[in-house]
């Protein structure tokens, strides 16, 4: 079963910009990683400087392993300076329900 990452990340004030541009250079640290299904980054629509990170992996032991590695470690030390607090969320996916328009041709 599919294993969720969900990170909260509230970023300072007048480093928005600079912080997605280092994710986008960082993200072949998560999505080069074998265990990797794929990351998304999203703005909240109602919380200023407030960033989602949502990564997905084949399981809870690859992602954990992922979490010590190296490349991990260097890309999370290269965000670190831009947050000023947020949380972290580990969940299993129970069921995924694909919606009309995924299967549409647009």
């Amino acid at each position: 079963m599919t294993f969720r990452v969900m990170l909260r990340m509230e970023i300072k004030p007048e480093t928005e910009a600079a912080f997605v541009e280092e994710w986008h250079r960082g993200t072949e640290a998560v999505t080069g990683h074998p265990a990797n299904l794929g990351q998304w980054l999203s703005k909240d629509s109602g919380e200023a400087g407030t960033y989602w990170i949502v990564s997905d992996w084949l399981d809870e032991p690859r992602f954990r392993a992922f979490e010590e590695s190296p490349a991990h470690l260097e890309h999370r030390a290269k965000l670190h300076p831009y947050r000023s607090g947020g949380s972290f969320h580990t969940m299993e996916l129970v069921a995924h329900i694909p919606g009309r328009a995924a299967a549409a041709d647009v």
